[in-house]
């Protein structure tokens, strides 16, 4: 369709006679008829011809005779338009329907200057609607069917140079010459002014450059400098800051003159001392210099220095002919017989300006002289201007001088020149050098040698050795001694040689046609090409030897004529005497009878094979195809060729010709047919996973014609794969690997080989030397790489145990992909036995295995494949039975022996033995099905806990975080100090008749009113800001500080008080508290380094360690809020889930699943869930289905119901246990109030046993009712409280006198090894490991939107720190940063997490919590853990996750070592941020007040510190602290003894 037909309407439209043309598949208009081919005629056109434009227009377009114009532009499959004008330019950008974009460049005639082409979607049409950006007009938007893009319209930083840029002839692109660069117009600096800018449109000759006017500079001028001409496009550069830089950081002050038309720049040579070394060949050296502006180099130009005396040095042999031919202005000295660069440096009159006046060698043809034959040489000279006195030495090369004597004024003779060669011959070169002077040559510029022959060497038989007489040599054959000497005599011609030797000829045949190249080696084979010409026959057939191919004597090669008939015979050669070969030589006739296959793709690469009978003859076969293009890659024998067809442009038979040594065809009848190529339609699956190996299924038809294929995946395949031929419509390829990708990236283009040959669509081509660009080949199909497939069994195990001989099903877990794989592309082995696949989902795979798995092996792999991706997922473990098992065989033998034995040796006492051993096999019967039954639960539960748990912990409530100064006050004041009797003081529960009434915890440094007396108000407020304004003074707090830590009775209790009443005191100012706690660190690190400086920080024994505590608590509260607190949360539920999941003695607190041992219940309690409908009076709430264990005690199961009611409600506001009833109505009529203890309870041993709700019977889906109740239950205290000796509630206290009362049965059960409940803390691992991971995780890791500002600036610090102070053992800054924050934060608020939420820790969540802190920090510890069976279990539950948590604190230390630093502006914003935020929420006055007490403890301590620091004492401090005393000293405990 051509798009002439309507006018365009786009950005901007082009002058009616001109349009772009589009040669099929376009939809953005319609041809008229007539209207491309015919501008002369103007149909009548029809109503419906007359909707041009409908669709974009308000009103149809009507027209009565079409527009026609000729087209500027022409490319096949253009679907979309859009036009811009540009600095003098109109860039149109078409997109096509192979998913290309092109940009077109029209001068103002409209003629193409330039066009570029990309491919944006790969086979995709580009959709007709693509415009600019509004925003942005240097950005494009286009769609295809499936993606939108925003393409930007240029890439000008494609091209390095200046001319490279304009040369493009792109509109947008242009240099910027103050950046040297190509760029936008809108992105250079300064673009608006003059001849910053230069646009395509001003050609190349407007880039910048500078010319130098004198550039080449003698070395031993004096004061040289550089005048640079400045030329192209550069701005004015008076008043800008230029220099001559020269590399090397070597520059020299530049000037600019002349006007701003004319630029020059007058620059300074670099220093003597600073030029560049000459090279040993080199008489000059080009330097390279830059014009430098503003510290950027914007132009460059090289110039020369050059050394005259180097010049005649380079080149001794011929000095002054090099001196004189330079294009240097040198001078040759005759006098100095040297090349010097001024006149005044030689004394001569004679002076030579040319070099034909140098005095030089007249190169004359000497005789070839033999080897160790003495003889004399003549030597002519021209111009020779030297005395007759002048000393000459004759030179053949190194070390071989002989005497030079003077014939005349132009001829000196070299007397007994003897030289010897090994070699066949030997060129000497002859050089007169001037004997006082043996560095100085007379010239040579044309070299005279002289040939020293040597006739033993090289002449191997008697035609080499006579033929030598056409070089001069005067060498003879001794036939007795079969060697090759010098002539004595005078030289006469031998006719003697022996007759020619052929020892072998190849090919042995040829055809009857002749022309093949036959080559016959041998010896005595001529003298010369003279003997041999006509000399070689085969029979009477003669040969033609070629002269370029003859070597003497050795070796002829000649063309055989034409024979009459198939014959063969012996070779011969006559020279002077006749030589036969040994081989026949046999003329043939070749036959081709078939060709195979007879078809093939018009594309080529068929790999056809002719068959017939003596193919391999002759010396040169070719293959031709229609008779003009050759069949490619040959090889053949006797009865068969093969060769690869070409392309052929149409679907056709063409004839075949075998065509031997380029003669006449052998081949009549041989005919092959070219079909339409095949045609891929498309190809399935489009995935294939990053491992590669998936089976690709291409579908199309024609592929009966194919041989071979191949896939290469463009740009990140690793290799070509190897495809197999099906049917005429089915080929398969196994995908690639591939490399350089990441999973889910864009897809890649594929390519497909049919027979060698790269499978394109049949479109017409394109012309490449119009198009360069787009003939580039665009795929049609593309494969898009995923992350390899993950497979895990249920519980990511690594052993699956099997007993063999029984059926084996496998459930494979599967991560969910985007591979969409079929049932049929996995394959399970167990070692070489294949696991048949029976169910296949998104998330499962199972298998069964029918045959036996016995074998000598006692492990096998299970491994699951898909495609070339191979993975191992755990090992099967064949086992003959359980080891207890074998165990109580072999204890059960060795009692059958020992009874047998005792049988024969104790006789009396044989029934006692007898009735022992089956009393003994009992018990170990007994405790072997307990252990086993132990272990398959504790492997039961771990298999299910983790589903369970992850299921039940989806919480839809909010987390209760504690506010900020709740959680300061808990952060700075953990224990009660000596000042407050109660660290948090609550008001005593007052619940209304609505659970989670608000109920606010209070503390003394909280914001509330100063509750002083009135008459002591005004003294100590004066007193406290007067104080204030001392604490506020760095030199004082210093003091200060130091001096209390100097008492000895000042304890590290109230250190830590001190440090967090300065952390109240001052936290509206933290940048003047930060800079404190630096002064202070840096006193303590001073006296850590000096002595171990790896336990700095280790303990909190000093007040600037707790103020770092408080300080890392500040900063890190808002990280711990919105990163760590969710994951830490979800830990502690999860915890706490997991414990009541099982049995839990209410008295000593043990339970069924804990992480420390010491809170283990080691004893296996059945208990069995239940499901109890409860209703809480009062609550507001309808009722609620709880889950409780038969084994609880009626608090516990008041505990659960509270948690269920009020899991939406802090803590803090939860009724008490104690504090509510619990009523079970049994039946319509039948209510119980169910308590611990009542006249129901069981007493066991003397001790009364907690009821249970297995006690009262309480059936699963009872209702039960709870009430607040009216008055406590006074029958029980807390029940972790009570007496041991009289009350117990899952298991008593071991004691041996209560074994002994037990009967035999029970007191046996006693005896099952208590160790084998540990696997309950693997258990309970398991279960939680994924909840610590996401913990861990969230500590460790650092999320881009909130970078742990404070962290990475005191890291650094400590860095600085250990660097001025020459620590650089890695290991040290490792602990300084380990004991800074997560020994000294974290692992504070992992312990304690009622300091971050409003929740009840109980003593057992505590334990586990100190196990995970336990394993914290031995993750950031250096020291290798030392671990062996003896290994506490809190130590060794978690080291084998150590390790790789180690990798973890590792890494995040780098990465906040690579973080970009802070400035103490940055750090100075975020903690001014962080005291506006809470700048109202503590009683500053509480807390001086506080401090001030501390002062007047330490008074005299604190003035005498103050009068003997230099600093304040000059500023007379001491004084003001006097002033403070003053105040409040008679005020400030009566004021207090009265409130």
């Amino acid at each position: 369709m051509a798009l002439e037909t309507c006018p365009s309407f786009e950005r901007r439209q082009l002058p009616p006679q001109h349009f772009i043309k589009a040669a099929v598949g376009v939809t953005a208009g319609r041809t008229w008829p007539g209207a491309a081919t015919n501008a002369h005629v103007s149909p009548q056109l029809q109503p419906e011809q007359l909707d041009c434009g409908a669709a974009h227009l308000q009103h149809p377009l009507a027209i009565v005779n079409p527009i026609t114009a000729t087209p500027v532009f022409t490319y096949n499959g253009l679907t979309a338009v859009a036009v811009a004008s540009v600095n003098n330019y109109t860039v149109v950008f078409l997109g096509t329907a192979s998913g290309g974009l092109l940009k077109i460049n029209l001068d103002s005639a409209m003629k193409v200057v330039s066009r570029r082409s990309i491919s944006v979607a790969y086979g995709e049409p580009v959709h007709p609607i693509m415009q600019f950006d509004p925003s942005d007009s240097t950005f494009l938007y286009l769609m295809t069917s499936y993606q939108m893009m925003r393409v930007k319209v240029a890439v000008c930083n494609q091209y390095s140079t200046c001319a490279e840029c304009l040369a493009a002839a792109d509109a947008y692109c242009g240099w910027c010459t103050m950046e040297t660069r190509c760029s936008l117009q809108h992105e250079c600096t300064n673009f608006t002014e003059a001849n910053f800018w230069a646009s395509a449109s001003e050609g190349v000759q407007q880039c910048p450059s500078m010319t130098i006017l004198e550039p080449e500079i003698n070395i031993d001028k004096e004061k040289p400098a550089l005048i640079i001409q400045i030329n192209g496009t550069i701005p004015n550069l008076n008043g800008t800051n230029i220099s001559c830089d020269y590399g090397n950081n070597i520059h020299t002050v530049a000037r600019v003159a002349g006007d701003y038309a004319n630029q020059f720049i007058y620059c300074s040579l670099l220093p003597r001392e600073k030029y560049p070394a000459f090279t040993d060949d080199q008489d000059h050296v080009i330097v390279e210099t830059a014009l430098r502006v503003n510290s950027k180099n914007i132009i460059r130009a090289n110039f020369t220095i050059y050394d005259c005396k180097r010049t005649g040095n380079i080149y001794p042999k011929r000095a002054c002919t090099s001196c004189l031919s330079t294009k240097w202005k040198c001078y040759w000295c005759p006098s100095k017989y040297m090349c010097v660069s001024n006149r005044s440096q030689c004394e001569d009159t004679l002076q030579m300006k040319k070099k034909i006046d140098c005095p030089r060698i007249v190169p004359v043809s000497l005789d070839p002289m033999p080897t160790g034959t003495s003889q004399d040489i003549m030597i002519s000279l021209a111009n020779a201007t030297f005395s007759k006195e002048t000393a000459l030495e004759c030179h053949f090369g190194t070390d071989r001088t002989f005497e030079a004597r003077w014939v005349n004024s132009s001829a000196v003779e070299c007397i007994h020149v003897l030289l010897h060669t090994s070699e066949k011959s030997h060129l000497f070169p002859v050089n007169l050098q001037l004997k006082d002077r043996p560095d100085r040559f007379i010239d040579s510029p044309e070299m005279m040698t002289v040939e020293v022959y040597n006739c033993g060497t090289g002449s191997a038989d008697c035609s080499q050795c006579l033929g030598r007489e056409d070089l001069g040599h005067r060498c003879v054959w001794s036939e007795s001694s079969s060697s090759c000497r010098l002539s004595t005599e005078s030289p006469q011609i031998s006719d003697m040689c022996p007759a020619p030797e052929i020892k072998k000829i190849e090919p042995l045949r040829g055809p009857l046609e002749g022309g093949t190249l036959l080559t016959i080696r041998g010896r005595n084979l001529g003298r010369r090409f003279s003997d041999i010409r006509g000399a070689v026959r085969i029979g009477s057939v003669p040969c033609a030897p070629l002269p370029h191919r003859y070597v003497v004597s050795e070796a002829i090669v000649c063309q055989t004529g034409e024979a009459p008939e198939v014959f063969s015979d012996v070779v011969t050669v006559n020279v002077s005497r006749e030589g036969k070969s040994k081989e026949r030589y046999s003329y043939v006739l070749p036959v081709v009878q078939s060709i195979a296959p007879l078809n093939g793709p018009k594309a080529g690469g068929t790999r056809v094979t002719i068959r017939g009978s003596r193919l391999d003859v002759g010396s040169e076969l070719r293959i031709l195809v229609n008779g003009s293009r050759q069949c490619t890659d040959l090889s053949r024998n006797d009865s068969t060729i093969t060769c690869t067809m070409p392309s052929a442009e149409l679907t056709t038979a063409v004839r075949v010709c075998v065509q031997f040594e380029n003669r006449s065809c052998a081949s009549y009848n041989i005919t092959f047919k070219y079909e339409k190529n095949p045609i891929i339609t498309d190809i399935n699956p489009k995935k294939s996973q990053i491992s590669g190996g998936r089976i690709i299924t291409l579908e199309g038809r024609g592929f009966e014609l194919v041989q071979n294929v191949s896939m290469v995946v463009r740009g990140i395949g690793r290799e070509q794969t190897s495809c197999k031929v099906h049917t005429d419509t089915v080929i398969t390829c196994p995908s690639p690997a591939a490399s350089n990708i990441t999973a889910g990236s864009k897809p890649a283009p594929i390519d497909f080989y049919l027979n060698g040959r790269l499978y394109t669509d049949d479109r017409p081509a394109l012309d490449e030397e119009m198009y360069p660009e787009e003939a580039l080949h665009i795929s049609k199909f593309s494969l898009e790489y995923y992350a390899d497939p993950q497979f895990f069994t249920a519980k990511k195990e690594k052993w699956i145990k099997h007993h063999p001989g029984e059926p084996l099903t496998l459930v494979i877990h599967k991560e969910p992909d985007n591979l969409g794989l079929e049932s049929n592309e996995y394959q399970v082995k167990i070692g070489l036995i294949s696991c048949e696949i029976q169910i296949v989902s998104d998330k499962v795979i199972h298998c069964s295995v029918n045959e036996s798995l016995s074998t000598s092996e006692r492990q096998l792999p299970v491994t699951i494949q898909v495609g070339k991706f191979n993975y191992t997922i755990a090992m099967l473990h064949l086992g003959g039975g359980e080891t207890a098992i074998i165990v109580s065989i072999v204890i059960c033998s060795i009692l059958l022996v020992l009874s047998v034995v005792a049988l024969f040796v104790f006789c009396t006492k044989s029934r006692r033995a007898e009735r022992y051993w089956q009393k003994t096999l009992l018990q170990m019967e007994e405790m072997e099905s307990q252990i086993r039954e132990e272990i398959r639960k504790g492997f039961a539960e771990l298999q299910t806990d983790m589903t369970d748990l992850t299921k039940e912990l989806n919480r839809s409530q909010g987390i209760p975080f504690l506010e900020y100064k709740h959680f300061v006050t808990r952060t700075f004041f953990p224990k009660c100090s000596s000042l407050y009797e109660e660290c948090y003081i609550l008001p005593s529960q007052q619940l209304s008749s609505q659970v989670g009434s608000q109920v606010q915890e209070t503390h003394p440094l909280l914001v509330g009113e100063w509750k002083i007396p009135e008459n002591c108000r005004p003294n100590m407020e004066e007193g406290i800001s007067l104080f204030s304004t001392l604490l506020n003074n760095k030199h004082f707090l210093i003091v200060f500080v130091h001096a209390l830590e100097q008492q000895k009775d000042f304890a590290v209790r109230d250190r830590c008080n001190l440090a967090s009443l300065l952390t109240i005191a001052l936290h509206g100012k933290l940048e003047y508290y930060t800079s404190i706690m630096k002064d202070l660190l840096v006193d303590l690190i001073d006296a850590s380094a000096s002595k171990n400086p790896k336990l700095m920080l280790r303990r909190t024994e000093s007040v600037v360690e707790k103020m770092l505590t408080n300080w890392m608590s500040i900063c890190m509260y808002s990280y711990l809020r919105e990163t760590v607190g969710e994951p830490f949360f979800l830990l502690i539920c999860a915890i706490k889930q997991q414990i009541n999941k099982g049995s839990i003695d209410a008295i000593t607190g043990k339970a069924r699943y804990t992480l420390n041992e010491e809170w283990l219940l080691r004893e296996n309690i059945e208990a069995k869930p239940r499901n109890l409908n409860v209703s809480f009076q009062g609550c507001g709430m309808d009722s609620l289905s709880v889950r409780a264990m038969d084994t609880d005690t009626l608090s516990q199961v008041k505990e659960k119901i509270l948690e269920a009611f009020c899991k939406n409600v802090p803590y803090s506001q939860w009724p008490r246990v104690e504090d509510v009833d619990l009523e079970w109505f049994a039946t319509s009529t039948d209510s119980y109030i169910l308590r611990d203890l009542d006249d129901t309870s069981v007493v066991e041993d003397g001790r009364k046993k907690l009821n249970t709700l297995a006690h009262y019977k309480i059936p699963e889906g009872a209702s039960l009712a709870m009430s607040l109740s009216d008055k406590k239950d006074a029958t029980l205290s807390r029940v972790k409280d009570l007496d041991t000796e009289k009350y117990f509630h899952l298991v008593l206290p071991t004691d041996e006198s209560v074994e002994h009362k037990k009967s035999h049965r029970q007191s046996h059960r006693k005896k099952v090894l208590p160790e084998i409940y540990l696997t309950r803390l693997l258990s309970t691992k398991g279960t939680l490991q994924k909840f610590l991971d996401d913990l861990f995780k969230a500590i460790l890791s650092i999320r881009d939107d909130k970078p742990p500002v404070a962290v990475k600036y005191f890291f650094d610090f400590l860095e600085e720190q250990a660097e001025k102070r020459g620590i650089t053992d890695p290991d040290t800054m490792h602990i300084w940063k380990t004991n800074s924050l997560p020994l000294r934060f974290w692992v504070n608020i992992l312990k304690n997490p009622q300091f971050v939420f409003d929740i009840d820790k109980t003593d057992h969540i505590d334990a586990c919590l100190s196990v995970i802190a336990q394993a914290f920090i031995d993750a950031c510890s250096l020291s290798d853990l030392q671990l062996g069976k003896d290994s506490p279990t809190n130590k060794l539950l978690y080291a084998k996750e150590i390790p790789e948590y180690r990798k973890i604190v590792q890494r995040y230390y780098k990465q906040i070592h690579d973080m970009p630093p802070l400035s103490e502006q940055e750090m100075n914003a975020h903690l001014a941020e962080e005291s506006r935020k809470y700048r109202n929420e503590f009683n500053t006055n509480v807390a001086m007040a506080e401090i001030y007490k501390y002062a007047k403890r330490y008074r005299s301590q604190i003035m005498a510190a103050l009068d003997s620091n230099p600093t304040t004492k000059r500023t007379q401090l001491q004084h003001k602290f006097e002033q403070v005393i003053a105040l409040m000293e008679d005020n400030i405990y009566e004021c207090c003894s009265e409130a």
